[in-house]
């Protein structure tokens, strides 16, 4: 794609002048990209060949960046050293937003050479490794939804992020006139992402107010997490820069919320598509396997797709996010939707928010399909009408209960190791002892003059 770079191509930009910066960014355990900015001279001389260093508490911090008790990579017990950032030059790439830089994804590795497990690509990247060891490949695309303020996001900071001006006024899902407001913001940011190596689809509009879409062509998983990453980065900085806000929370407030469907199909190693067959509904016998498995884990695996307290504000009956573990073709009330045929037959997974981790629920749907495939899991029945009435089991409704389920998975700590379960653990712990600690302003509005 038009802005990735070969090394050749970044060697060749930084001797013209046009490159000074390298930014090496790696998702954190809550997705976001962080990293270092180095020179371009310092990259070129030891970066690429050796790595740069970072402190290890990178992937065991909050979310406000505090560190916390309670994960095993690093502690004050042990002195919070360094892991090492080393460059994945296939994901090189100009940052068309940031003049003078590019980018380069990277891979968390001890200083004697092992990978870091608790690494969010490092998850991922296993359990493509298990897809490989069956001959197999799979492709995703992410669906990611926002919400657009008028405010900056300094502005809204001061604000307590309340009484926030929405970008549009009213439900315009689909709508061309209003989304036009925001054209300017938009087009900035699919042009950018063009520019960085991203095909841009395009963009609609969504139910809540100021609430849009941008989708990106599907890719191998790698790359659309990397990609997704990326493009939350960027939408951030571009919105900072035109004096707007965005957020992908799961649910900024009583309306619909921010989803990330995530579409995923597979194929051989040699390039043919798998899911297609001749049993029911045009499926191959993996692909019901497949379907299957994805269900079977959908309550064990919640806690990947859906990670934060607010997450789960997001699952109301009639909202276009689901509530019930239920499969259904091209049905929009079940948590995986089975879409496309023949070559494009793919499955669905609605359960993630906009605040998903990519890497971590990408890795979650290949775990649970590998789970059905290896044990030919039988497909329930397909779910016609509305699942939201229907008398299916229910995803968790808490990230308490989320929690507790991964735990017990022998599933999960089976497919991803004991040392990633526990440490996400530990997260979802700090997340909901933050949450439990904290006084809201809908008990002040309750309780300050009427208790």
């Amino acid at each position: 794609m038009p802005g990735n770079l070969s090394v050749d191509d970044l060697n060749a930009a930084i001797s013209a002048g046009e490159i000074d910066t390298v930014i090496v960014g790696f998702a954190d355990a809550q997705g976001r990209l962080i990293g270092k900015r180095v020179s371009a001279r310092l990259f070129q001389e030891e970066v690429l060949p050796h790595g740069a260093e970072a402190c290890n508490y990178l992937l065991s911090v909050d979310v406000d960046m505090n560190t916390v008790d309670g994960y095993a990579m690093s502690s004050w017990d042990t002195g919070y050293g360094d892991m090492m950032l080393l460059s994945d030059t296939d994901t090189l790439r100009h940052v068309p937003w940031v003049p003078g830089s590019a980018l380069v994804m990277a891979d968390l590795g001890w200083e004697n050479g092992d990978p870091v497990v608790q690494s969010p690509r490092e998850i991922l990247k296993r359990q493509r490794a298990r897809l490989a060891d069956r001959g197999l490949v799979a492709f995703s695309g992410t669906e990611l939804e926002f919400i657009v303020f008028d405010d900056s996001y300094r502005d809204a900071w001061a604000k307590g992020y309340r009484d926030l001006k929405t970008s549009t006024d009213y439900n315009v899902d689909y709508d061309l006139l209003a989304s036009g407001r925001l054209e300017p913001l938009l087009r900035d940011i699919r042009l950018s992402m063009d520019g960085a190596g991203l095909y841009t689809e395009g963009v609609k509009g969504e139910c809540n107010l100021g609430q849009q879409e941008i989708a990106f062509r599907y890719a191998e998983v790698l790359e659309t997490a990397d990609q997704h990453t990326i493009y939350k980065y960027g939408a951030k900085s571009i919105a900072d820069a035109h004096g707007k806000s965005i957020t992908f929370m799961a649910k900024f407030n009583e309306r619909e919320g921010n989803s990330c469907h995530i579409h995923l199909s597979l194929r051989s190693d040699d390039g043919e598509p798998v899911m297609a067959g001749d049993g029911a509904h045009g499926f191959s016998p993996l692909m019901e396997h497949w379907i299957a498995g994805v269900l079977a884990t959908l309550r064990e695996f919640t806690f990947l797709y859906a990670p934060t307290i607010n997450s789960y504000k997001r699952f109301a009956p009639g909202s276009f996010a689901p509530t019930g573990i239920a499969w259904g073709v091209d049905n929009r009330t079940c948590a995986l939707r089975v879409v496309g045929h023949g070559s494009s037959l793919r499955v669905e997974n609605r359960v993630p928010g906009g605040d998903v981790n990519p890497y971590l629920a990408i890795a979650a749907i290949i775990a649970g399909g590998l789970h059905g495939v290896v044990h030919e899991l039988p497909l329930p029945d397909a779910l016609t009408g509305n699942a939201y009435a229907a008398g299916v089991d229910h995803l968790p409704t808490t990230l308490r209960e989320a929690a507790q389920l991964f735990d017990e998975s022998a599933i999960a700590r089976a497919a991803f190791g004991d040392d990633v379960v526990d440490h996400y653990l530990n997260q979802a712990r700090i997340e909901v002892e933050a949450f439990d600690a904290a006084v809201t302003d809908w008990e002040r509005v309750r309780g300050f003059e009427r208790l």
